[in-house]
């Protein structure tokens, strides 16, 4: 921002690792700006009667960099927290991540270099640089994302945005108690979501999947949030069979629960992602989202034979507010067939795929005989 001088002034800004000048003008007083609101090492040159009288190139090690996360989003904050890491080692700054309360917890103690902080904490003046991660839906100019979060996937999506390496890496989480809940063998499971084109929606899928992992010697632990979940007239309960883990646990608890467990069964949603970072196996049961949306895993369920990805393609913008959201076949007798045609024996088919899967009981079984 410039007042009126002596004479006109002259501003240029650059991007410095491509050499692009972005933006250059003259004006006898204003403000200049870039428009875009991800990370770019900008560098800015002011001239004044042919001469250059300011000039600076982006620079933050030892800074104060500011990272925000959305509120009330679990997958999403811990699938991009790795990169803010990055970020921070990289560029050698004073790093803050604001954040939802609840979630802090997750991290504070794992990453004793990274300040954690509420939005309503935050003192947006003390920051050198600020940086806003999100899903931007509507952003067909790219101002908040260097290309659309559906192309590449919902976690690398951050690594684009600040300008770090988007390999996905799952982040470290700080377990207050690490002992194991239980001494018999069990799987943890995640039914419930947000949306019910996330849902398995294949009514007999988890009935038949408990009764599976049962007889081959599991417990099985359903650890949602809520035992029931729905919209309307659509309602959707924990699996016949599982034994109830549901309630208003802590992310600590239900962490500590999966990091235990032989493997996790769930959706897309931020339960598989809180297991994966525990580093326990995720079988993730989807078809409303590419599998390049989410963190790899040798387990993914998806059928290629009905419609699928959905969420991915950017000519369908995801309705929040709807809970029965299905873009190309709703209230028609296709309607989430992306998961009601992914059957059992498919999903039985990847879990013996697991190494390990049901050894002890075979064991016991041969031992008995």
């Amino acid at each position: 921002m410039l007042d009126a001088g002596e004479s006109p002034w002259r501003v240029r800004l650059k991007d410095l690792d491509t050499g692009n000048i972005l933006f250059e003008t003259e004006f006898p007083s204003g403000r200049v700006n870039s428009t875009k609101r991800y990370f770019v090492r900008f560098g800015i040159e002011v001239f004044q009667g042919g001469k250059s009288v300011f000039q600076h190139d982006y620079h933050a090690a030892n800074r104060e960099v500011l990272i925000q996360f959305p509120i009330g989003t679990l997958g999403d904050t811990i699938g991009w927290l790795p990169y803010a890491v990055k970020f921070q080692e990289r560029h050698k700054c004073r790093l803050t991540c604001g954040m939802a309360e609840w979630l802090i917890p997750l991290f504070r103690d794992a990453y004793p270099n990274i300040t954690f902080l509420t939005h309503e904490e935050i003192k947006p003046e003390k920051y050198y640089a600020t940086y806003n991660l999100g899903l931007f839906f509507d952003d067909k100019d790219c101002v908040f994302q260097p290309c659309d979060f559906r192309l590449v996937g919902l976690h690398r999506t951050a690594g684009y945005i600040l300008g770090v390496d988007p390999t996905e890496v799952a982040p470290r989480i700080a377990l207050t108690d690490d002992t194991r809940p239980i001494p018999e063998r069990y799987v943890c499971i995640a039914a419930q979501s947000t949306t019910q084109s996330k849902y398995w929606n294949n009514p007999e899928g988890w009935r038949e999947i408990v009764a599976f992992l049962k007889k081959r010697g599991y417990r099985v632990i359903c650890i949602d949030q809520k035992a029931t979940h729905g919209n309307g007239l659509v309602w959707n309960h924990i699996p016949y069979g599982a034994e109830d883990q549901t309630g208003d646990h802590s992310l600590q608890e239900r962490a500590r629960w999966m990091k235990h467990a032989d493997f996790f069964i769930g959706l897309s949603s931020g339960l598989s992602w809180l297991a994966w970072s525990v580093g326990t196996p995720v079988v993730m049961i989807s078809g409303f989202t590419h599998p390049t949306n989410e963190f790899s895993t040798p387990y993914r369920v998806i059928n290629y034979h009905t419609c699928n990805g959905c969420w991915n393609d950017p000519a369908h913008r995801f309705d929040h507010k709807d809970f029965l959201w299905c873009p190309r076949h709703k209230d028609t007798a296709r309607q989430f067939e992306c998961t009601r045609l992914i059957t059992a024996d498919q999903v039985k088919n990847i879990l013996q795929t697991i190494p390990g899967f049901g050894v002890e009981d075979k064991i016991a079984r041969t031992s008995a005989a």
